[in-house]
Formats: structure tokens, C-alpha cells, sequence
């Protein structure tokens, strides 16, 4: 057994990360043909199986009441959360989508201050408000340009799953404490994955992605990875040192969004972008913080 120290779960993260926004460029595709509603509902009808066959096969014992608790009360907030999230993600591009959503990780710190006792070091604030204020540089930038009523709706649901998002993290956190990585990802479709389906009560039924299957198996797979790269690193790091790794996604965003939808980002997103990295740079080299969790 060795201790993972700090600097490998931020980069653990930032790469989980960077699956996680391949995942949101495949995603886009199938959301723009068939409606996000339908690439989350196929997305996890595959997911559930494959996660569900290695869970049955590496798994040491059933989960205890408390980790069931944070499987179930995260796996419920996944499904709004998810849901609006990829909705915006149809009217707004994909830098634009995560940089509205780093409103999560500041949420994050405070919640992780209020509810884990976390202490909060000044180099991780400053690194995150310095991240936020290239943030606020590209969104000045897109006001520049008038998107439609149906982008500004878009942006507002991203909003609203930030929020979702910054307690999703603080559980992230917790729940890692309880379970491994592969029982994380297994319960979260397990639970959210139903979910999905149960709107097609108020909805209708998601349509079959016929022509976009090879996009949903990238992003199922990029899902899986990405989600139980974060459970590793949220395991061995607090949640208000790994949130900040939160802000790497938008230049991961960036990267995909050009290469997939051919979204060039503007002078302002680059600027922003150099804020975002100097703040992330800044909160990783924050003083280890000592935690019992040890890695196999």
C-alpha cells in the first residue's frame, strides 16, 4: 500500500476531466439528432450491463447503508443535473457550456468548508477566483454576440446544473470515502439510468439514435472512465484542492469542440483561458493536505 500524494490526484483529475468533455463532444452529436434526453437514456440502457458485469465480478461485498445513502441521493441529483446540462449543450458551444459551468467549483468550496470541515488554503481561493475572473472574460465575450432567446435558455439550465454539480462534488467526495471506483460508476447508472427513462413518463419515449450509435458507445465508454477517474482521485485528494481541477475542462471543452464541431473559440475565450490555466496552476501547488486514504 502507498499514499497517492496530492499533485497524482490533481492530475488524475484533470484527466478524467478531459475524458469527461470527450464524452460531452459525443454526447452534443447525438443530443443535436435526437435530443439530449435520448443520448442519456441509451447512453446509460449500455452503460448499466457493462458497469453492472465488472461491479459482480471485482466486488468485495455489498455496500453498507451509508454508501447506498450517497449512491442513491447522488444518483438522484445526476438525473436533473445531467439532463440540463446537455440540454444547454444543444444551443450554446462547448466552451461556452463549461465555462458558465464553473460556477460549480467556487459552490464547492464553500460547501466543502461547511459541510466536510475542510479547511480551505488561501492558494486554492486565489487559484479558483483567478480561474473565475477568465471565466467572467469569456462570458463578456459572448454577450458580444447575440446567440437567441434559445441560447440564453440553454445557458440558464447550464447554470442551474452548476449548482447541482457543486453539491454533486462535495458528495463525490464523501461517497469516495465509502466505495471504489467501479461501485461508484455501477450505482450511478444503476440509479440515475432509470431515472432517465422515468421522464419519458412526462416526455415520450427517447428516441432509438439510429444513425449516432457509435457516438453513444465513445460516450459511454469516455463516461465510465472519466467517472471513475474521478472517484480514484476524489478517494486520495479533499474536494476543495480537486475542484479547482474543475477548470481545466474548458480548455479540454475548447479542444473538442474545435475538433468535432469546428467551433473556433474567440479572443476573449483565449484570454480567459490563460486565467483559467494560471489558476489552476496556482491551486496545484497548494501545501499536501494529510488524509488517511491510501491507494492498492
Amino acid at each position: 500500500m502507498t499514499r497517492a500524494s496530492p499533485p497524482v490526484a490533481f492530475a488524475a483529475a484533470v484527466l478524467a476531466i478531459g475524458f469527461l468533455s470527450a464524452m460531452d463532444a459525443a454526447m452534443k452529436t447525438v443530443s443535436l439528432d435526437y435530443g439530449a434526453l435520448s443520448a442519456l437514456s441509451w447512453r446509460a440502457l449500455i452503460a448499466i450491463p457493462l458497469v453492472g458485469i465488472a461491479y459482480l465480478v471485482f466486488r468485495k461485498n455489498w455496500p453498507g447503508r451509508r454508501a447506498m445513502r450517497f449512491h442513491l441521493v447522488r444518483g438522484i441529483i445526476m438525473v436533473p443535473m445531467s439532463f440540463l446540462f446537455f440540454y444547454g449543450l444543444t444551443y450554446v458551444p462547448m466552451a461556452q457550456a463549461i465555462a458558465l459551468a464553473f460556477i460549480a467549483p467556487l459552490i464547492a468550496l464553500l460547501l466543502a468548508g461547511a459541510f466536510l470541515k475542510e479547511t480551505i488554503a488561501k492558494r486554492i481561493v486565489a487559484g479558483s477566483l483567478l480561474a473565475f475572473a477568465g471565466v467572467l472574460v469569456i462570458f463578456f465575450g459572448q454577450t458580444q454576440v447575440d446567440l437567441g432567446r434559445e441560447a440564453f435558455i440553454g445557458s440558464l439550465a447550464i447554470l442551474v446544473s452548476a449548482i447541482l454539480y457543486a453539491i454533486n462534488i462535495v458528495l463525490m467526495r464523501q461517497q469516495s470515502q465509502e466505495a471504489g471506483p467501479i461501485e461508484i460508476a455501477f450505482f450511478y447508472f444503476a440509479i440515475a439510468g432509470p431515472g432517465f427513462w422515468l421522464l419519458a413518463l412526462f416526455v415520450g419515449l427517447p428516441e432509438y439514435p439510429a444513425t449516432q450509435i457509435p457516438a453513444l458507445l465513445i460516450a459511454t465508454a469516455f463516461s465510465i472512465v472519466g467517472m471513475m477517474g474521478l472517484a480514484w482521485a476524489y478517494a486520495r485528494g479533499e474536494a476543495g484542492y480537486l475542484s479547482t481541477t474543475e477548470y481545466s475542462g474548458f480548455l479540454w471543452g475548447a479542444l473538442f469542440g474545435f475538433l468535432v464541431f469546428g467551433e473556433v473559440p474567440s479572443l476573449f475565450t483565449a484570454a480567459g483561458a490563460v486565467l483559467i490555466f494560471a489558476g489552476c496552476w496556482i491551486a496545484a501547488r497548494s501545501a499536501p493536505v494529510d488524509h488517511a486514504m491510501e491507494t492498492a
